[in-house]
């Protein structure tokens, strides 16, 4: 079950919940000590509450036998079939996406508008101090065990991800081939990779190094996009 809640204020966590802080602002746990929750991080919390924050996502794993059914849930789709082949315009020099790859994706929602300087995230350089709007779309992702989820590097888009179920792996590449890999992003339940993998060009363009998601085990994980509501 995902929740989206904006202006929180003494919000109740009932049950073992992941919580996503989508903003570039703090989140606060209303315990003593003060818990907090950076930007763009995750945490899970029980029987608590969320004291202040922007917003939050919250997402509850009710039932974990045959999770993978939730790929038979309406709007769920195997990847391949969404984006099918580009047209012969379209295509470049890049290994094509494969098809046929087992990984699929969930509808995908838009939350809501969020204003922030896309040079104050994480691991970008001196700050403008110009703020931009960006509309923040979320969806879900299921791959099997052992699934390569295709190494890309475009997108017009700030993303981060959080991992739900399972255990997989953010990984980064110096060229699309698996044998360059550089780093590897280890992802378990309530996890979130705070530090966005793209260098970012101005507010609307951002450079990604060659990556893809990974599967260890059985897995689902949110990706939160950022989209420049411009484009909107």
């Amino acid at each position: 079950m995902a929740t989206f809640v904006e202006d929180v204020r003494n919000y109740p966590i009932q049950g073992r919940t992941i919580v996503i802080n989508p903003h570039m602002s703090n989140a606060y746990c209303g315990e003593a000590p003060e818990t907090v929750l950076p930007p763009f991080s995750s945490t899970i919390l029980k029987d608590t509450s969320i004291e202040q924050a922007a917003a939050v996502l919250l997402l509850e794993v009710k039932e974990t036998t045959n999770i993978g059914n939730i790929i038979l849930e309406p709007g769920w789709d195997l990847y391949g079939r969404i984006i099918g082949s580009p047209p012969p315009s379209q295509r470049s020099s890049d290994i094509p996406y494969p098809l046929d790859t087992p990984l699929w994706r969930s509808p995908q929602e838009s939350t809501s508008i969020i204003e922030f300087d896309p040079f104050a995230i994480p691991s970008q350089g001196p700050t403008s101090k110009e703020l931009s709007k960006f509309l923040l779309k979320v969806n879900l992702w299921f791959a099997p065990a052992q699934t390569n989820c295709f190494i890309h590097n475009k997108h017009d888009f700030i993303e981060i991800h959080s991992q739900i179920y399972g255990h997989g792996r953010m990984q980064k590449f110096k060229a699309q081939d698996v044998s360059t890999l550089y780093e590897d992003v280890l992802m378990s339940p309530g996890y979130t990779t705070s530090v966005p993998f793209c260098s970012v060009q101005s507010n609307n363009q951002f450079t990604y190094p060659w990556h893809q998601y990974y599967a260890d085990t059985d897995c689902i994980w949110l990706a939160l996009e950022y989209h420049p509501a411009a484009r909107h």
